[in-house]
């Protein structure tokens, strides 16, 4: 495997804060014309590795790379992107490039023909380069669909509104939840300025909200002065507390994740510990939706694992800012932010952080339980990495999980994984433990 990169998506922190899939976005939709993206076409010619040939180009307004290998197996593995801003689209390689060619699969990617958070756009523009690809370089008999963070949720609604057009998947780190993983982020919102004012609202002044609300909530959740976020009185430990179980639940891994993410600069502001608390500073509006895509009227918030609510937790609830989707808010099919419905027909094997907190594990557990209620848990696998940044693999763990879903398919031998959907094994100290494969970030040491 030493002729991968480790750490294939993770170059870097700053990196990292580009891939802005699990921010609240503020829509781009309205009166406004769509941005003016382009495909710088010098950039796509590449050298292909010995006993390939390459191909590129651009094909309905998106840019696309492909290689095929010499001794091609008829196996195609196409990569869907995460999250990108500007204007210039540009195509990533398969993470797994040099291993794919070296097994005789083919691969591709495609630019998508627009940037930021367009998932039905990838969905779409995915599927095309599908069908240009059998056009350039013949039928594929097999077609696995991989795809990371916003990639992922291309990946899981591809499978579902193309079913005859792919055969396997793997999501990694994977907005998987549609609209629940939204909601997450403004649960720890609303929850943040419930517990360290005393009072919530949403949407907040952006001016108000960076400089006066949130070293308020800071300053009331801390135990001493600038503790925050490690040392907590007691609404700081409440809301810690409540931020995992939004999250997914109890686990390995979150402590760290917890002092990691309230450790990073906005993705908006910059200001230093403000990454989680930068997702207020939008509408509410998801993309291309006509109105307030975000919802937790009906969530039930809780300190503990207990589901009967303490007096504390009663009043929380009582009192928390509540917001309803407009009626036009969530649409199905590829309108606005495609939803999963989970009504899976080929196999699928995702992986996931367990202290990502950009796309946390929420997405897994939900996917499981739509997977569950359509009933086609046998065609899934989920695999939890211990670690807390977002997609962060070795190229072990990434490699293996390839291997794995190619002998699904392959040869019919299904792999073994996590159970997302057991709360007790999710909170085992072992959990992530037997497919973690090499160091991560403030991953924690399996006992």
């Amino acid at each position: 495997m030493s002729v991968l990169k480790r750490n294939f998506l993770h170059q870097s922190v700053l990196l990292m804060l580009l891939v802005i899939s699990a921010s609240i976005p503020v829509s781009q939709v309205g009166a406004e014309p769509p941005p003016d993206y382009f495909v710088d076409e010098s950039k796509l010619p590449f050298d292909a590795l010995p006993g390939a040939s390459a191909y590129w180009g651009v094909h309905t307004g998106a840019g696309f790379r492909a290689e095929v290998p010499d001794n091609w197996n008829g196996g195609l593995v196409i990569w869907a992107h995460g999250s990108r801003t500007g204007l210039e689209l540009t195509v990533q390689n398969h993470p797994l490039r040099e291993l794919l060619i070296a097994l005789g699969y083919a691969w591709a990617a495609s630019s998508y023909s627009r940037n930021d958070i367009n998932v039905t756009t990838g969905v779409q523009d995915t599927h095309a380069l599908l069908g240009h690809l059998t056009r350039l370089i013949g039928r594929p008999s097999l077609v696995y669909l991989t795809g990371g963070s916003l990639g992922g949720h291309v990946t899981a609604v591809s499978i579902e509104q193309y079913p005859q057009s792919y055969d396997a998947a793997l999501p990694i780190c994977g907005v998987l939840a549609d609209y629940e993983h939204y909601d997450a982020g403004l649960d720890l919102i609303a929850a943040a300025q419930q517990l360290g004012t005393g009072s919530s609202q949403f949407p907040v002044d952006p001016t108000t909200w960076i400089y006066i609300t949130v070293p308020q909530i800071k300053a009331n959740l801390e135990s001493v002065s600038g503790g925050w976020p490690i040392l907590l009185n007691g609404a700081g430990q409440n809301f810690k507390s409540l931020a995992q179980l939004r999250s997914g639940g109890v686990r390995p891994n979150f402590d760290e994740a917890w002092y990691f993410w309230n450790s990073l600069p906005g993705l908006v502001t910059g200001l230093p510990g403000n990454f989680l608390f930068d997702f207020a500073l939008t509408d509410g509006v998801l993309p291309r939706s006509p109105g307030i895509g975000l919802d937790n009227s009906d969530v039930v918030y809780q300190f503990d694992t207990d589901p009967a609510l303490s007096p504390e937790e009663q009043d929380f609830n009582d009192s928390v800012f509540r917001l309803s989707a407009d009626p036009q808010g969530r649409r199905g099919g590829l309108a606005q932010v495609p939803q999963v419905s989970g009504d899976i027909t080929v196999p699928v094997l995702t992986l996931h952080n367990l202290g990502d907190l950009l796309v946390p594990i929420l997405n897994e557990v939900e996917y499981a339980r739509r997977v569950n209620a359509k009933g086609k848990s046998d065609l899934l696998v989920q695999r939890a990495i211990r670690g807390v940044n977002h997609c962060d693999f070795t190229p072990n763990e990434f490699a293996t999980a390839f291997f794995d879903l190619a002998l699904w398919v392959e040869a019919g031998i299904k792999p073994a994984g996590d159970n997302f959907l057991d709360e007790a094994a999710v909170a085992d100290p072992s959990f992530g433990c037997a497919f973690t494969d090499g160091d991560h970030l403030l991953g924690t040491p399996c006992p």
